[in-house]
């Protein structure tokens, strides 16, 4: 699919309208926000052949008998991890060898999540996580220290394309 994208910055964000011709009529908006290197955790040395550099599709169940969950893209790069969906944008680091990996991420919400209980409350949190990885994904539990609550979830990551 091809997205032809025309956009502009306003203050510290960027605004795009785009289209595309495999879905006549159907319009695409994207707000970007930069994310802050500095506000990244240090990233840790790498073992060779760990999980593979790539895009991600990302998927969220939350655990403990909370309803809930959500989708979003991620890029995992010798060590660093950048993503987002349509409510938070992270920014992390990992590790990973032998099948396993495991890492931490800052969560941020640049836009305000809906519903009866949003899960951050607004908040930018830290979460850590740890799981496996084949050279399709992965899969992880996390754990978000939100405030003085610790919400735990699990994450599958399927592998879209290398980079």
């Amino acid at each position: 699919m091809t997205l032809t994208l025309k956009g502009r910055q306003r203050g510290e964000r960027y605004h795009f309208e785009g289209r595309t011709a495999q879905l006549p009529g159907i319009a695409f908006n994207s707000v970007m926000t930069p994310l802050s290197e500095e506000a990244a955790p240090a990233i840790p040395r790498g073992e060779q052949r760990g999980i593979g550099n790539g895009l991600y599709s990302i998927d969220i169940r939350m655990l403990d008998g909370l309803d809930g969950g959500n989708a979003g893209v991620m890029v995992l790069h010798d060590g660093q991890i950048r993503g987002g969906d349509a409510c938070f944008d992270y920014l992390g680091c990992y590790s990973s060898a032998n099948g396993k990996w495991k890492g931490e991420i800052v969560n941020h919400e640049h836009t305000p999540s809906h519903g009866e209980r949003p899960v951050f409350g607004g908040h930018e949190v830290g979460i850590g996580f740890s799981g496996t990885y084949t050279d399709q994904g992965a899969v992880a539990e996390a754990t978000a220290l939100a405030g003085k609550r610790s919400i735990r979830f699990s994450a599958v990551l399927k592998k879209l394309a290398e980079c």
